[in-house]
């Protein structure tokens, strides 16, 4: 197992800021799992993402809608309301590993067996000051 790197984030404009950055390390077909607990800030580094991507369109929680696709290259899962794995298979959630965007997914836990063999981690933890990015 390796070590992860941390950025520590004061602001969630700073933590928008990192995720742009993060954004040119990724290329076509990366699977990204955005993790932590609710309301830790993982949509948030999926806007910043996207935005660091060029893609102008407002980003929106997709909880209802268990994915949002941006430029037709980035797609957005949030696994929350998710209860099986054959619930999202039934979705077709698993349709979008194959279509060679970036994919960036909420609450992966619950399609853990589904994901592609390959993924990047990127977790966010609430601090007294702000946020801590584990990448």
């Amino acid at each position: 197992m390796f070590e992860m790197e941390v950025f520590i984030s004061k602001s969630e404009q700073e933590t928008l800021d990192w995720a742009r950055a993060y954004a040119n390390t990724l290329e076509a077909g990366d699977t990204v799992l955005l993790e932590g607990e609710m309301g830790a800030g993982k949509t948030v580094l999926a806007k910043g993402i996207i935005a660091g991507m060029g893609i102008p369109d407002e980003v929106t929680s997709p909880t209802y809608a268990y994915v949002n696709e941006y430029g037709g290259r980035v797609f957005h899962f949030d696994c929350y309301r998710i209860e099986s794995e054959a619930q999202a298979l039934g979705l077709g959630l698993f349709d979008y590993f194959d279509r060679g965007g970036i994919c960036l997914i909420e609450w992966s836990e619950r399609i853990r067996g589904l994901l592609p063999e390959h993924c990047k981690r990127v977790e966010i933890r609430r601090t007294d000051g702000g946020r801590e990015i584990l990448f």
